[in-house]
């Protein structure tokens, strides 16, 4: 059960496997002095073996949407499927998919679950010592912890419950 939701707050969710309930919570972490980011231990068991992750820059058109979409290698195999039935018919998406897989990197922890993200997709979230990490079900979100201030403050009770409606819950 989630302990609070200020970013700062750790949250603990109970996770079972990833196709049940995904990636769930907010944790604040430190990059240390070699820009290596910890992944919650609880998280690390979601994303199967071998411990392989797929790094992008979100894709949005709004500054204060940067993040860092992060999936599991089983997730992302998913929707490359999907992809690859759209980027086969329309030139523009085709183009446009190959820029952001460019920009994108496949990652692996260390042995105490450690992963060194790219200095330029720091760059694109703002990330330079804190980072809240977001769980979002299917994949996590890396952010800069005052655009996750912003990001969590912009949302307003009326908009959680279209969300929530919109979904089924």
């Amino acid at each position: 059960m989630a302990k609070g939701t200020d970013v700062g707050d750790n949250v603990t969710i109970e996770n079972s496997a990833m196709g049940m309930a995904g990636f769930l919570g907010q944790f604040v972490h430190a990059l240390d002095g070699k820009k290596r980011l910890t992944i919650p231990s609880e998280w690390r068991d979601l994303t199967g073996t071998p411990a392989q992750l797929i790094v992008l820059p979100s894709v949005t058109v709004a500054d204060e949407d940067k993040c860092l979409w992060v999936y599991p290698m089983r997730e992302w195999n998913r929707r490359l499927e999907k992809l690859r039935t759209v980027s086969s018919v329309d030139e523009k998406t085709r183009r446009a998919l190959r820029v952001i897989a460019s920009r994108s990197e496949m990652l692996s922890w260390d042995g105490v679950g450690r992963m060194r993200v790219r200095d330029e997709l720091l760059k694109h979230a703002g990330l330079s010592s804190q980072v809240v990490l977001v769980g979002a079900f299917e994949r996590f979100e890396l952010w800069e912890p005052e655009l996750w201030k912003q990001q969590v403050g912009s949302v307003d009770q009326a908009s959680l419950q279209k969300a929530v409606q919109s979904v089924g819950l």
